[in-house]
């Protein structure tokens, strides 16, 4: 595993048109409170992977059963189709994205609920049964590209011939407004777990694709608990989007092979979370497929199964060295907080 360490906040540059991550936490919970599947999810203790890691205690937020949609993702896309449902421009409209994963489910999910259609284009190496899944939530699905990236340009171009409208997870110049609002919506999954902590954790790992997840959770982290915890971002080796990005001082694309850790699969990074992150983060960790891979293996051990995506926080946490831990002030006195993003496939 390779981790960069930084001193916050790290200059970036081709940022200054970009807005940080929203804390506004309330707006997303004042939509939820409305919903009937919208119910909290779980943080659980995990004993065992805590005596693997050598911590005092390793915090899991299990998002598997959020809304009935299997992750996260569900907080975001819903969320802007339920604002825009509010605004009375929801119903009759085309929703058009790209996925690596499960924000094509938040989307068509949205758009069944709201009276809307959703085409979601998918690349060549997601699994066929994830497409099956957004079909049988009434979205169309178009594969395109051989990555995330190939995908959401074809997911742009059918938007700006077809005039529909763009709903991404991720941000670009000029492409700001609809992607920081769905980030918006991932607070609510923050704002539980603020609740649900007794105290602080010492140590927050935070997988990222775009990065969505990690902006939102790290700009909240640090609203409600200062400098108390370290936040680490952590990413697939061959898709260190923040990674590199940090490291460049300015958002670079990152190169490298498909990753079985899909849903992080992602290229280039969201700018909003780039932003965020920057001023948040203390560590960026790239981790390898085969941590990724032993890292789900011990979480379902520990009864939490989930997919490498879904389990990369936990994967990175017990792939530490000592050196590492050292470098990184994990002690037997840490208390840890990992997100388990995502339910296994199958």
């Amino acid at each position: 595993m390779e981790i960069l360490h930084v001193t916050r906040p790290v200059a970036v540059s081709d940022l200054q048109e970009v807005p940080f991550p929203s804390v506004d936490a309330a707006a997303p919970l004042g939509v939820l409170t409305r919903c009937p599947v919208a119910a909290q999810t779980p943080l659980v203790s995990a004993p065992m992977l805590a005596d693997r890691a050598g911590v005092a205690d390793v915090h899991v937020k299990d998002e598997r059963n959020r809304m009935g949609l299997g992750s996260f993702k569900a907080l975001g896309a819903a969320y802007v189709i339920a604002h825009d449902a509010q605004l009375g421009r929801a119903q009759g409209r085309t929703y058009v994205t790209a996925s690596a994963g499960n924000h094509g489910l938040s989307v068509a999910a949205g758009a069944a609920a709201f009276g809307a259609k959703a085409v979601v284009f998918i690349a060549e190496t997601v699994p066929e049964s994830f497409a099956a899944r957004l079909a049988a939530q009434g979205a169309q699905v178009v594969r395109e590209g051989a990555f995330y990236e190939a995908s959401m340009a074809a997911a742009q171009q059918a938007a700006d011939q077809n005039g529909w409208q763009l709903l991404s997870d991720s941000s670009w110049p000029g492409y700001m407004a609809i992607p920081h609002r769905l980030m918006e919506g991932y607070l609510a999954m923050m704002d539980e777990v603020i609740r649900q902590m007794p105290a602080p954790p010492s140590h927050i790992f935070l997988q990222a694709g775009v990065g969505g997840l990690a902006g939102a959770c790290a700009a909240l982290a640090r609203q409600a608990w200062g400098d108390a915890p370290r936040i680490i971002v952590v990413e697939p080796e061959v898709a260190a989007a923040l990674h590199g990005s940090i490291a460049a001082g300015a958002p670079v694309q990152s190169g490298g092979p498909a990753s079985q850790m899909g849903r992080l699969d992602c290229k280039m990074p969201s700018l909003i979370a780039l932003k965020g992150l920057a001023r948040d983060a203390d560590c960026y960790a790239l981790i390898s497929e085969a941590e990724g891979a032993e890292g789900a293996g011990q979480a379902e051990a520990a009864g939490l199964r989930s997919t490498p995506s879904g389990a990369a926080g936990i994967a990175a946490l017990l792939a530490l060295t000592d050196p590492d831990k050292a470098a990184l002030g994990i002690t037997a006195a840490s208390v840890v907080l990992c997100i388990l993003s995502e339910e296994a496939e199958g």
